[in-house]
């Protein structure tokens, strides 16, 4: 039987071809893996790299890919639009064919232990191989991005699954990896008729699953009984968004990923988006 894993790793580099280059050769020279596509972003600043094969295969390319991500991306030097918190900022499993999810799950603990063990990189796992549900999304497990990532190791509930809790000069440089399990991903962008990045986050928030927090006539924001902020959801279920500025394209860009497209189809995603929903003022 046909056996086939996915693997979807962005690294943290989308402008130096050559730095790419030496990420998707080592990729390329792990016997049994097929390289599908290289997607780099000069905005974001993130290059976004799809290959399969057999499991074993593709865990060994992914780790492959990483340590030389470590080796060629200094994120004490990086700056993009898209949030990041490492080299190789994310690295998802998906199954494909003769594969279940909870082998996808081990394929991610075992790449998460050898990378924390081998490159000295903090991990944290996510999604389907979340070892807590605080860890299960992605954008709260990045929350703070590099930037805060010092403060992130220092605090105990956010221990790595593998790797040091340190920000030594290794880490500095590094950053920390997310690795996980997850379902097929549709991953699309819409260029707004407008360069206003601020329009465009407040489409975003109001689309996106998680929403904005809500405010009152006032503009104060409600909070529940124990004074967290309350969150208004958003109008698409299992969907993801963010707002931005492309310069190159001189258009601003609402990027967005349907994290399940059986609830929420693209023909759905796209008439929302373009009917660019009024939003309150966003949090």
């Amino acid at each position: 039987m046909t056996r086939i894993v996915e693997c979807v790793p962005n690294f943290s580099e989308g402008r130096d071809a050559a730095r790419i280059a030496r990420i998707t050769e080592a990729i390329q020279a792990v016997s049994g893996v097929t390289l599908l596509d290289v997607d780099p972003g000069a905005a974001t600043h993130r290059t976004v790299v799809t290959f399969t094969g057999d499991p074993e295969a593709v865990l060994e390319a992914a780790f492959q890919a990483i340590r030389t991500a470590a080796d060629v991306i200094d994120m004490r030097q990086h700056k993009g639009e898209h949030a990041r918190m490492g080299a190789t900022d994310v690295c998802p499993f998906v199954p494909v064919a003769g594969v279940s999810m909870a082998e996808c799950v081990q394929l991610a603990q075992r790449l998460g232990e050898r990378v924390g063990r081998e490159l000295e990189i903090p991990v944290y796992l996510y999604e389907q191989a979340a070892s807590q549900p605080g860890r299960r999304n992605l954008a709260d497990v990045r929350a703070g991005e590099y930037e805060g990532l010092a403060a992130k190791l220092a605090q105990a509930e956010w221990t790595p699954d593998f790797g040091p809790a340190a920000f030594g000069d290794r880490q500095q440089r590094t950053g920390a990896t997310i690795i996980g399990a997850r379902n097929f991903l549709i991953a699309w962008n819409f260029n707004l008729n407008t360069r206003d990045a601020a329009r465009a986050h407040d489409v975003a928030i109001t689309l996106r699953e998680k929403g904005r927090f809500a405010k009152d006539d006032a503009g104060r924001f409600l909070r529940d009984a124990e004074g967290n902020k309350v969150r208004q959801p958003g109008r698409l279920p299992a969907t993801k968004c963010v707002g931005w500025t492309i310069p190159e394209f001189r258009r601003a860009q609402i990027s967005m990923n349907l994290t399940d497209h059986q609830v929420t189809p693209m023909a759905v995603a796209f008439e929302a988006a373009w009917r660019r929903p009024p939003a309150p003022a966003c949090a």
